[in-house]
């Protein structure tokens, strides 16, 4: 009488050679095996080893879910499965919103269904991005938030985006302005100048727009520095309802007067008043660009917390 293990094992060998048979690729062969699929028109087998890999972005996992999600959205719309494919591009946005396929890697028709994917969730993910932004500058870790900020801002800045958001992309780059003042450690004293070295040509000095308002983004823009900047005091009748913290935005003009005022995060409706009437007698020395004044757009974070 043959053992267990005897009559077992003709099967197993049976099914492993079935498995090579059918052109299966094992797992273990990753991305590599899905590409060289994929190249060669197999997109189910492809998927296959795609949904083997059980895709994870923990460090160390060896397998990226941005490569699996976009092979993933190749195959399906090869084969025509148009809303399986749109989730898939959607965690590959998600994952990664500024990735774009290039002219190589996919044909204008999947480029075409990237950017329309990327249309829908760009502004989420822009709002998203800004939460996190502003929960880490309020958490005080000004050069990480900096960063966050600058990326809300190249995120609000894609073609894709198409102008929407303007009030968020203000709203960040006056963040991004306070992060970075409140990151940048002050200047060590000079040293004596050297003797001066034979000079090389003049670079070309940028010219300041007149009708434009800028901001923290904006390159070579030497922020605007306080004169007389009075915040009102919180009346006892404003303290039940009165948040510590606020923020409001101030348009500086050319000559550092207050030329715009409008209250972004709430205090109190009364202290608002109060604050935006007061606001307007502020003064500042005005932002510049090569030494001329221009227009500046400025967000002044409000902490009242010792009043209340």
């Amino acid at each position: 009488m043959h053992s267990p293990s005897r009559l077992i094992l003709p099967f197993l060998l049976a099914a492993a050679m079935t498995r090579v048979a059918f052109g299966q690729v094992p797992s273990r062969d990753g991305i590599g095996a899905a590409r060289d699929l994929y190249a060669s028109a197999r997109y189910d087998e492809a998927l296959a080893v795609l949904n083997d890999l059980r895709p994870t972005e923990a460090p160390g996992s060896g397998v990226d879910l941005k490569s699996v999600e976009q092979y993933r959205s190749l195959c399906l719309l090869a084969l025509g499965r148009g809303n399986e494919a749109e989730a898939a591009i959607g965690a590959v946005v998600t994952a990664d919103p500024a990735y774009l396929p290039g002219d190589a890697e996919a044909s204008p028709r999947v480029r075409t269904a990237f950017s329309d994917v990327r249309k829908k969730l760009l502004p989420d993910i822009a709002a998203k991005r800004y939460g996190d932004a502003k929960a880490t500058f309020d958490r005080k870790d000004y050069l990480r938030a900096a960063a966050q900020f600058q990326q809300v801002i190249a995120l609000l800045d894609d073609p894709d985006m198409g102008g929407r958001l303007a009030d968020l992309r203000t709203l960040a780059a006056g963040f991004l302005d306070l992060a970075t003042a409140a990151a940048t450690p002050p200047e060590p004293p000079k040293p004596p100048a050297p003797v001066a070295a034979p000079t090389a040509p003049a670079p070309v000095v940028p010219t300041p727009d007149p009708n434009r308002i800028y901001t923290a983004a904006d390159a070579d823009v030497v922020a605007p520095v306080i004169v007389t900047q009075d915040m009102p005091r919180l009346l006892p009748i404003m303290k039940q309802q009165a948040r510590s913290r606020g923020v409001v935005e101030v348009v500086i003009d050319e000559q550092g007067r207050v030329a715009a005022i409008a209250v972004r995060e709430s205090i109190q409706p009364m202290y608002d008043a109060q604050l935006l009437a007061k606001g307007r007698d502020w003064h500042y020395q005005p932002a510049t660009i090569n030494g001329k004044p221009v227009k500046y757009r400025k967000l002044i974070q409000l902490n009242i917390a010792g009043q209340l």
